[in-house]
């Protein structure tokens, strides 16, 4: 991913932020982030990502199994939980954009994605973001209407499987911070081995 991403947090918060600001304009409540779906987000991407049309058009869709039988167990979403999705916007862009233009130009592009966004039976909505090495960039929204903290519920008291690539709102990770992490440790265990060694 571009390094550009490591030093600006979670993009997919700042998605989620843009959309419940867009709500409220237009008198509809604000969404709960729910970070099960949001995590579910980005296995969507994940599984679509060589899927990006020369017009950033993402020409995906997973099957409805893929979403309990893979996305959910993929984040360590405890299956009791998972509850229905009423409504998802998808794109793609060649190159990285930040929340705001990928809100409007990736995302929001037409009259139906803004429809989606301003269903009145949606509560929760999760965000995923991945981008592929030189990019194309992917992000995802879904919606849920479930209820606020029984619905997409993360196993291990809440933190999940923690992704190795991309973001996913609800989480403070920034993006690649997984690979990042691995690395580190991987690198500190080689350190405390040669110190055992060499001592």
């Amino acid at each position: 991913m571009a390094k550009q991403l490591c030093n600006c947090g979670n993009p997919a918060n700042d998605l989620v932020s843009i959309i419940n600001q867009n709500r409220t304009a237009h008198k509809l409540p604000e969404l709960k982030d729910n970070p099960g779906l949001g995590c579910i987000a980005l296995q969507y991407v994940e599984l679509c990502k060589s899927n990006c049309t020369r017009n950033n058009t993402l020409n995906c869709k997973p099957s409805e199994d893929d979403f309990t039988e893979v996305f959910a167990p993929n984040c360590g979403v405890e299956l009791p939980t998972f509850d229905t999705i009423t409504g998802h916007i998808a794109g793609c862009q060649s190159k990285y954009v930040e929340p705001s233009p990928a809100f409007s130009n990736v995302l929001v592009r037409d009259k139906g994605a803004l429809s989606i966004l301003r269903n009145k039976s949606h509560s929760e909505v999760g965000v995923g973001m991945v981008g592929v090495h030189k990019g194309p960039f992917f992000w995802c929204v879904l919606f849920s209407n479930g209820k606020t903290n029984t619905t997409f519920v993360l196993e291990n008291r809440g933190g999940g499987i923690k992704q190795k690539k991309g973001c996913y709102s609800g989480s403070s990770i920034p993006c690649s911070a997984g690979h990042k992490t691995a690395v580190f440790l991987s690198n500190v265990l080689i350190m405390a081995s040669l110190y055992v060694y060499l001592s």
